[in-house]
């Protein structure tokens, strides 16, 4: 094993994952295109066509077009394209996808007052992501054993014996009163099960000569609208939608290296496994306007804003660190933790045109801008009641941004654009044919990276070591429907495309204790992608 005493400069700090971290909060934080299959089939641009129910949180305007009553229920398969073979998991899962209904009543002679509810999974996490190769000169073991020889959270390391004060207290203690918030729990894994030589005592770190990663992502958000709209001499629309959602996620992840020595002899694999989930509850609130400006025509525009979703949330992982190796001496390499935090999502703002040409043809086209560099995550850091005199109390739980944090996401996220795009023909009075085109900029900064030289509680209750840096995303879609008296009956497929670069962990420069010169441990990065086909059917019937 190799000793380091002095660190000579940081390139890109270190690991910093899993709860209330930039990286990890923003899987939860960016929509899918999902609803019912004309409104996937019609790319989503159909906030300002509306008379879909899918348009209830993205413009609630568009329900109070509708002008009967309704109810529809949509569900597909989900499949994953270009998965390594060596990759684990289920590449094409059923989904079920959405079911809801609206009430539409007379309130004038040309005016209506709709009330509508509906449920749809906004984000589907079922996704699985892979990387294998030839680290270059780094090993995830050589970060942790850096980030102790750093000493000093200050710096971005930890005092590893000592408490975040530099008291020595001798074992190497996971719990926060005692260690640096810059101390995750892979670290502690590394020093306790690993890092020691047990012929020697002294602690070092060993290269890798292979690495392989490979996690597994299911889960959903659902989100439960619940809508009041109407019009105003079908002229004016107005609507105002309140928004609940349900986050279940899990990420199942396992990471390996090849150990050798620093002559190149292989001396066994280090194998982990970590399997995270986050679960919580947000809500929301949006409202919109759409207008025709021309009353001889059907061109319309609209407005939208969606506030935050402020989530309450709970994440917690079992980790295993297992050994094939003849170091390590301490512990049997398990560690598990629960954390509750909140996260605040961006504001939302909307622009959107749709105009129709007799019963034959429907055009739509939106824009949508959130600024992800603004997602609030805040520590929950009290909790208390308020007594009243007849003996009644409120709970309340308050809580404060995590500035650390919270400037780091400034640096690692921006603002996003999403373009919709869509067009229907009636071939038939019967049979309708769709087509659609998403387009969404990437929400990473190109030089963003995970920094676990925070001091944050996100960096403390990290368990794992990666992070991708996702580039633009491209959707294209085609749906077809078909009417039967009251009855009607939508297909829909979507082809989705997300290009990425793939990090195991990031870089260190080092200066060795027997003069060699600096050696930097690179960051090893891959090339990965998300690419995803949707088949989605919606059975609907008015009245």
């Amino acid at each position: 094993m190799k000793k380091i005493y002095i660190i000579a400069a940081m390139l890109a700090g270190t690991m910093s994952m899993a709860a209330q971290e930039t990286y990890e909060n923003a899987k939860l934080v960016d929509n899918d295109l999902n609803g019912t299959a004309r409104y996937v089939g019609m790319g989503g641009a159909l906030d300002a066509l509306g008379a879909d129910i899918s348009v209830i949180n993205s413009n609630p305007a568009g329900i109070g077009l509708f002008r009967h009553s309704m109810i529809s229920t949509s569900f597909g398969l989900v499949m994953q394209q270009d998965v390594p073979g060596y990759a684990t998991g289920n590449k094409t899962n059923v989904s079920f996808d959405q079911i809801g209904f609206v009430y539409s009543a007379n309130s004038g002679k040309n005016s209506k007052l709709n009330f509508a509810f509906n449920y749809h999974k906004s984000k589907n996490f079922d996704y699985i992501l892979a990387a294998a190769g030839k680290p270059n000169n780094a090993s995830q073991n050589m970060l942790s054993y850096i980030k102790g020889a750093v000493g000093s959270q200050k710096e971005g390391g930890f005092n590893v014996g000592q408490d975040k004060n530099g008291t020595y207290i001798g074992y190497v203690d996971e719990t926060s009163e005692y260690t640096a918030a810059t101390f995750n729990q892979l670290d502690y894994l590394y020093w306790n099960a690993f890092l020691v030589d047990p012929k020697t005592g002294d602690y070092g770190y060993n290269p890798a000569q292979y690495l392989m990663f490979n996690r597994e992502h299911t889960g959903y958000i659902g989100s439960y609208d619940f809508n009041i709209s109407g019009n105003i001499n079908d002229r004016v629309y107005l609507g105002l939608t309140f928004g609940f959602n349900d986050v279940h996620y899990n990420g199942y992840g396992q990471y390996a290296e090849e150990i050798v020595d620093f002559n190149g002899n292989y001396v066994g694999d280090i194998n982990i496994t970590d399997d995270r989930r986050i679960t919580g509850s947000g809500f929301s609130m949006s409202a919109g306007v759409i207008v025709r400006p021309i009353e001889e025509s059907p061109f319309r525009i609209g407005l939208s804003v969606t506030s935050p979703t402020w989530y309450d949330l709970t994440t917690e992982n079992y980790t295993v660190l297992d050994n094939g190796t003849s170091y390590g001496m301490f512990d049997n390499g398990k560690s598990d933790e629960a954390y509750d935090f909140k996260l605040y999502t961006p504001w939302k703002f909307g622009i959107s045109l749709g105009h129709t040409v007799g019963n034959y043809l429907a055009l739509g086209a939106s824009y949508e801008y959130a600024d992800y560099s603004t997602m609030n995550t805040r520590v929950n850091d009290g909790y208390g009641y308020d007594w009243w005199n007849d003996g009644w109390y409120d709970y309340y739980e308050s809580s404060s941004s995590d500035k650390v944090m919270n400037n780091h996401t400034k640096r690692t996220l921006k603002g996003v654009s999403t373009l919709r795009l869509g067009a229907e023909v009636k071939a038939t009075p019967n049979l309708a044919i769709r087509a659609g085109y998403n387009y969404v900029s990437s929400m990473y900064s190109k030089d963003g990276y995970k920094d676990g030289s925070l001091v944050s509680e996100g960096s403390y209750y990290s368990s794992a070591s990666d992070y991708t840096n996702w580039k633009d995303t491209n959707r294209f879609t085609l749906g077809l429907g078909y009417n039967v008296d009251k009855w009607n009956f939508d297909l829909a497929w979507q082809y989705s495309a997300t290009n990425g670069t793939f990090y195991p962990y990031t870089s260190y420069a080092v200066s060795y204790d027997d003069g060699t010169p600096d050696v930097i441990m690179s960051e090893d990065k891959f090339d990965v992608t998300n690419k995803r086909h949707q088949l989605l059917l919606t059975v609907g019937y008015h009245f």
